[in-house]
C-alpha cells in the first residue's frame, strides 16, 4: 500500500481539472453508476468535534474509497489545524488497500469548493463579484476555485470574528490578486453580490429571503449534518431552481431538511448537468451541498494516478 502525505498530494492538484472532475463524478452518481451510501457522522461532545465518514464505488472501477474527515475546534488552542482526515483506496477486485492519502482533510475541502464552482459554470454565471459567508479554509478555496472559472474583480467576505475575517481577507487577496477583497455584512453581501457562497457551521439562518436580490445564485455548502442551517427556508421556497448534490442526503443533512416541501422539485446536480434548464435573468437559484462519497472517490483516484 502506498502512503501519500499532504506534501505528495498538493503538487497533483490542478484546480481547473478538478472542477471538471467533479462534474464527471456527479453525472456518474446521477446515472446510477455508483454505489454511494449515506454518510456516517460522529459527534465527540467532549471536544465539540464532528467526524464524517463517506464511501463510494463506481461500477467497473478499479477501486472503492473510504474517507474520514474531522473538525476539532479545540485544536486552535493546541496550535494544530482544526481539520484532519484521510482517504483510503482499496482494490475492487481483492479488497486489498491500494493507497492511503493522508491529506489532513484537504481533499475534502478542495472537492467541496470545486463542486460549487462547477455549478456556477453550469449555470452560465459570468459574475465579477463573489460574496462569501465564512472565514475558514473553505472561504479561501471558494475564492480560488471561482476565480478559475469567472472573471472575478471583487470578493466580499463576512465572518463573525473580526480578527479571523481580516486574516481571511489578507489570504484571499494574496490567492486571488486580480480581485479587490473587502469585509462586508451579510446584508451588504446580499445587496452587492449576485453570486454567494455560504460556508459556515451555522445552525441559524444567516441570509434572509427579503435580502436576496433577483438574479442571485446561492451555493450553500456549510449545512452537512442534522441541525445545521445557513439559509432562510423561504429562499428555497421562492427559488426558481433548487439543486441538490444528493436529494436523499440533502433532505436529512442539507438546507432541504428545513424546507421539506421543496424536496420533490429539487433537481440533482448531475441530472442538471446532463439536461440544463433555461432560466430567466432574474431567477434566484440555490444549490444545496452535503458532500458525496463519489466526489471523494474521484479526487482520491485522480491524486493517486497523478502521483504514480
Amino acid at each position: 500500500m502506498r502512503i501519500l502525505q499532504l506534501p505528495d498530494i498538493l503538487p497533483t492538484l490542478v484546480f481547473a481539472d478538478i472542477v471538471t472532475l467533479m462534474r464527471d463524478a456527479l453525472i456518474a452518481q446521477s446515472r446510477g453508476e455508483c454505489e454511494t451510501p449515506m454518510p456516517m457522522h460522529l459527534d465527540i461532545a467532549a471536544e465539540q468535534a464532528e467526524v464524517h465518514m463517506k464511501s463510494s464505488y463506481r461500477r467497473g472501477g478499479r477501486c472503492f474509497a473510504l474517507k474520514v474527515a474531522s473538525t476539532f475546534p479545540g485544536n486552535v488552542a493546541r496550535g494544530l489545524s482544526t481539520g484532519n482526515g484521510a482517504m483510503l483506496l482499496l482494490s475492487a477486485e481483492t479488497g486489498n488497500p491500494v493507497a492511503m492519502l493522508r491529506d489532513a482533510g484537504h481533499l475534502t475541502d478542495v472537492r467541496t469548493a470545486a463542486v460549487a464552482a462547477m455549478v456556477a459554470r453550469e449555470l452560465g454565471r459570468q459574475d465579477r463579484t463573489l460574496g462569501i459567508f465564512g472565514t475558514g479554509i473553505q472561504a479561501r478555496l471558494q475564492a480560488q476555485m471561482h476565480a478559475e472559472i469567472l472573471p472575478l474583480q471583487q470578493i466580499l467576505v463576512w465572518g463573525r470574528d473580526a480578527e479571523r475575517a481580516q486574516a481571511c481577507l489578507k489570504d484571499v487577496q494574496r490567492l486571488v490578486p486580480q480581485a479587490h477583497v473587502e469585509i462586508a455584512t451579510p446584508a451588504e453581501i446580499a445587496r452587492r453580490a449576485r453570486l454567494i457562497v455560504t460556508a459556515t457551521a451555522s445552525r441559524t439562518p444567516l441570509l434572509a429571503h427579503h435580502e436576496v436580490q433577483p438574479g442571485t445564485h446561492i451555493s450553500a455548502v456549510g449545512s452537512d449534518s442534522p441541525g445545521k442551517q445557513e439559509l432562510d427556508p423561504e429562499i428555497l421556497r421562492h427559488a426558481a431552481l433548487v439543486l441538490a448534490d444528493s436529494r436523499r442526503q440533502c433532505e436529512k443533512l442539507g438546507e432541504l431538511q428545513h424546507a421539506p416541501s421543496e424536496w420533490e422539485r429539487a433537481r440533482e446536480i448531475g441530472d442538471f448537468c446532463l439536461s440544463p434548464q433555461a432560466l430567466p435573468a432574474d431567477a434566484v437559484t440555490v444549490a444545496d451541498f452535503t458532500g458525496l462519497g463519489v466526489e471523494d472517490l474521484y479526487i482520491a483516484e485522480y491524486c493517486y494516478e497523478r502521483s504514480l
